[in-house]
């Protein structure tokens, strides 16, 4: 029986099994148990195939028992809404087999780990769970070792902020609203301290103190259970330990998907997409050993990311026990969601919450037509591409071709027959059919590296909507909390804790803005670069093709 479902984010198809879907799009899913880490299923073009099962989630119908009160059951009791939407992306292991599928025995065990349940998808791709509405899902509770972030003594208390009716939106999913409100408990010791400092334009993330980058090499093809099931791994040296590391695209997945988990306001770079087929091809290993790269590269310059202790365990560990000790850390950690942003220190400076308002609708602006322009060079460059490997090797193969008729035509009347014009003619015909393999090629020296980059950049730019959204909702609660201290409605001082709060998810966000700047000059700027530069090469190996070509006709 065929299962509705949604895409949470946009798919393109790279061959005829596969089938493209749009973020937000409605699909059915023949068979929700997923083959490889892939679903097969329709989109609503009707076209039929695969795609990948993280990217989408089934939705089902709510039952009366769903309308039930939520405020006194677990996250993942039946009252919770996490029974209205089963997440194909949730953290269970079946849903995150990646396409190099086999068990998990390899580095994983009967863990201990608290179980998540399974929800729908949220700001940044986070899968986030209902919870108790005075409750933050992500914190394990211990009621004698934390307290409310606002006092409870106001006599004025029975009056507070409304909460969102919709309660499936990412504002709401992602905690954020229950830390504007105050209802993320504290915890008693707060280990992680990432800082916020005023720059020249702006929040921006405080520098790593250790900086270092990570190298990604040597894909190699590996087997086990006698040869039963084939993976690739890839070595991994980070310049702090200069010690390499073997990982898996599974191991990939799992450090990207607690990433996900932990860093709401922050835009993870994606992971190169997934393939059903054609997994040990080189074209695809040299295409994803690229594309890892380049999200290495983002992951070890972002002042955050780069000192998450998951992050650091994933590149340095290489003993088996003590990588199933820090997974189990990893998934254990309680600072994540909206407990995360209890982690910040922010600058003293002040900020106007309406100029925040005011520079974030700009970078909103911004984003929506970086992504169409994007997408417009994408589509460009892969019709280039397309060209290069198919067309305009034809036309030179026949233009070469045509060349070499003449030459053969000119030997039929032996005595008017120069040898000599007829070698150049002939010579003239294999240069430009040398000419149409050397503009086949080109696409790996070029627009190969353009569309990784490119690539990333959509998986960065697709992620901000929903960080944006988050600052939206917490300034309307400021709005109304003000609202409701002119009406008398709630004390003041409860109105400047929702202020406070604000400001945190305020500079947090401006923060990743301008780390995303400062990173989008870099990367755009080494993109174009070596973007002209190998067409400068690839010119003038052409022209020195034909050159060596006209020499031939000088002394006929």
């Amino acid at each position: 029986m065929a299962l509705k479902a949604r895409a949470l984010y946009s798919f393109q198809s790279e061959n005829k099994e596969e089938i493209s879907i749009q973020e937000n799009e409605e699909l059915l899913v023949f068979d929700e148990n997923s083959l490889d880490g892939w679903l097969q299923g329709q989109n609503s073009r009707g076209e039929r195939g695969l795609f990948p099962a993280s990217y989408v989630e089934v939705i089902r119908p709510r039952s009366s028992s769903n309308f039930t009160d939520n405020s006194a059951s677990p996250a993942s009791s039946p009252g919770n809404d996490s029974s209205h939407h089963l997440s194909v992306s949730s953290y269970g292991q079946s849903a995150y087999e990646d396409d190099d599928d086999d068990d998990w025995d390899d580095w994983d065990d009967d863990s201990t780990v608290v179980d998540e349940p399974r929800g729908t998808g949220g700001t940044n791709g986070h899968p986030h769970q209902q919870y108790p509405s005075h409750l933050h899902p992500n914190v394990h509770y211990r009621p004698k070792q934390i307290e409310r972030q606002d006092s409870m003594t106001s006599s004025k208390r029975g009056s507070v902020v409304g909460r969102n009716l919709n309660r499936f939106s990412s504002f709401v999913r992602s905690g954020v609203e229950a830390f504007v409100l105050g209802d993320v408990p504290v915890m008693s010791k707060i280990t992680e301290k990432y800082c916020i400092e005023m720059g020249p334009k702006g929040p921006q993330w405080k520098s790593n103190p250790q900086p270092f980058v990570c190298s990604i090499e040597d894909p190699t093809k590996q087997t086990k259970f006698k040869g039963i099931k084939s993976y690739i791994s890839y070595k991994v040296t980070p310049t702090n330990t200069n010690v390499s590391v073997y990982r898996r695209y599974k191991h990939f997945d799992w450090l990207y998907n607690r990433l996900l988990h932990k860093f709401t306001v922050i835009s993870v770079p994606h992971l190169p997409e997934k393939q059903a087929t054609g997994r040990f091809e080189d074209d695809f290993i040299e295409k994803r050993k690229r594309r890892l790269i380049l999200w290495m590269d983002h992951m070890t310059n972002h002042p955050v990311l780069s000192q998450y202790e998951g992050f650091q365990h994933f590149l340095t560990c290489t003993d088996e026990k003590a990588w199933k000790l820090g997974k189990r850390r990893a998934e254990k950690d309680e600072m994540i969601g909206a407990s995360f942003l209890l982690t910040f220190q922010l600058p003293t400076e002040h900020q106007d919450l309406q100029d925040v308002e005011d520079r974030v609708d700009v970078f909103k602006t911004f984003g929506k037509k970086m992504d169409d322009s994007v997408l417009q060079l994408t589509n460009v460059a892969t019709e280039l591409v397309r060209k290069h490997v198919g067309g305009f090797r034809k036309e030179f193969q026949k233009l070469g071709n045509a060349f070499n008729s003449i030459s053969q035509s000119f030997q039929l009347d032996p005595p008017y027959s120069s040898d000599s014009l007829n070698n150049a003619i002939a010579h003239t015909g294999k240069t430009y059919e040398t000419v149409g393999e050397m503009f086949a090629e080109q696409p790996k020296n070029d627009l190969y590296q353009m569309l990784d980059t490119l690539s990333l950049y959509q998986g960065l730019l697709s992620n901000f909507p929903d960080i944006i959204h988050l600052q939206k909702g917490a300034f309307a609660k400021v709005k109304e909390s003000q609202r409701m201290s002119d009406e008398g409605k709630m004390d003041q001082d409860e109105t400047d804790g929702i202020r406070r709060r604000c400001r945190v998810v305020g500079f947090a966000l401006q923060a990743e803005m301008n780390h995303f700047h400062e990173r989008r000059i870099a990367d755009f700027k080494n993109m174009m670069q070596s973007y002209l530069k190998q067409q400068i090469v690839f010119y003038q190996r052409v022209s020195q093709q034909l050159e060596r070509t006209l020499r031939m006709y000088d002394n006929l």
